[in-house]
């Protein structure tokens, strides 16, 4: 199991930097799409917050 662990790992981080290196500016762009989605997650979540406590 351990190493089976391992295997997906480093066959993650290997595919991971192969998609970086040969298409940098798409992976840019999913990484911004990513950020953008946690943003309006967090501001959603701290709207709820405030209207909770009003």
């Amino acid at each position: 199991m351990q190493n089976a662990k391992k295997f997906i790992t480093w066959a993650l981080v290997i595919f991971v930097l192969y998609t970086i290196i040969t298409s940098p500016a798409r992976s840019a762009d999913l990484v911004q799409i990513g950020f953008e989605g946690i943003s309006d997650a967090a501001q959603s979540v701290g709207t709820f917050m405030t209207e909770l406590v009003n």
